[in-house]
């Protein structure tokens, strides 16, 4: 991955979801060689793996409030993106407010050593020597920790390629996740326990991001493959799998 310091730390798009088989994404990554480019911030290949710490609170109001489509909601994460160096107290991470209102998807981040995001999320300590606009979120995330009593609630990673558009689609974003797995034990970032598999090995999730609207290519291509829209969230579906909630299915194809 790049350098974090020159990563967008704000987003605000649409996004959609599809499922579909490992051969049926081949064959749609290739009819999109001609529309995108494969993401500078992955290897060679659009490639780099992704884990996540999702925090809730002990009731999973969190959870809940994306089950029951509240207008505006918000969810916390730690997120850290895979690399050769090993990761410890020091490493930098991206501690991340995701929010959705109506249908648009936010995200918000401040990048931090590994123990001061673990504490910050915890409502442990402020951290200091920050910017006027990343100490209000700061402020904000500590705000969250307190009102929810926020604790580590599970982790969920996975191996992601992604795509992004040209210049005539600026803003488009187009991802495959591949051996998407969770756990709601061991939640230490640090650990390299592999987890449960939160999908069957042989499907995929694709996710479409676009600042206005998906272009009209696009769209024919998803009827062409016949790819199902889903509503799903990862952090959502490992807490059913988990049995850490009744297993309503948050998952559910369109």
């Amino acid at each position: 991955m790049a350098n974090l310091s020159s990563i967008i730390r704000k987003f605000n798009r649409f996004e959609l979801k599809y499922y579909l088989s490992l051969d049926k994404a081949k064959h749609f990554r290739d009819d999109i060689a001609n529309y995108l480019q494969t993401d500078s911030y992955g290897d060679s290949s659009g490639n780099y793996a992704v884990t996540s710490l999702y925090y809730d609170s002990p009731q999973h109001d969190f959870y809940w409030e994306k089950l029951e489509g509240i207008r505006f909601r918000r969810k916390l994460r730690i997120r850290y993106y895979e690399s050769t160096e090993l990761l410890d107290d020091n490493s930098k991470v991206f501690l991340e407010i995701k929010q959705r209102l109506d249908k648009v998807s936010q995200k918000r981040r401040l990048v931090l050593a590994l123990k001061d995001a673990v504490k910050l999320a915890g409502f442990q300590k402020q951290v200091a020597n920050l910017s006027a606009e990343d100490k209000l979120l700061s402020q904000e995330i500590q705000t969250m920790s307190w009102q929810y009593n926020l604790q580590a609630t599970t982790i969920v990673s996975y191996f992601r390629q992604a795509f992004v558009g040209s210049d005539y689609d600026i803003g488009l974003r187009l991802t495959f996740d591949t051996n998407l797995r969770y756990r709601t034990n061991d939640l230490n970032l640090k650990s390299k326990s592999l987890g449960k598999y939160l999908f069957p090995a042989e499907m995929v999730v694709m996710e479409v991001k676009a600042n206005e609207r998906v272009p009209y290519w696009l769209t024919e291509l998803v009827a062409k493959h016949n790819i199902r829209l889903i509503r799903v969230s990862k952090y959502c579906q490992s807490l059913e799998l988990a049995k850490l909630v009744p297993q309503i299915q948050s998952f559910q194809t369109l």
